[in-house]
């Protein structure tokens, strides 16, 4: 069986490599896959605790994080290609879209 600290460090540098890529990049199709690349080190980190714990509701909880992820991938990915198709760019500096 694998450590719990082991299984929480690796959740925080696959949390850390997502919030990067969030944060630090210009494309949306990178910053979506960030996030995803988050929610999924938050359902390790809870998978691991529910194992280490001896319960099943952090399996239960990932079960609804991937639920949300799947809706937020599909809406997100909907609004991107939307918005591609009138600006021609997925460059986040060039939707200027809510300013006045």
């Amino acid at each position: 069986m694998i450590p719990l600290n082991h299984v929480l460090i690796y959740s925080f540098l696959m949390f850390a490599i997502g919030l990067f890529g969030a944060l630090g990049r210009r494309n949306v199709f990178i910053v979506l896959m960030g996030i995803e690349l988050m929610l999924n080190a938050v359902n390790i980190a809870f998978i691991g605790l529910a194992s280490h714990l001896g319960s099943v509701a952090g399996q239960i909880m990932a079960i609804f994080v991937i639920t949300v992820a799947a809706g937020e991938a599909a809406v997100g990915l909907a609004i991107v290609v939307s918005i591609f198709r009138n600006r021609l760019s997925v460059n986040i500096d060039s939707f200027n879209l809510l300013k006045w």
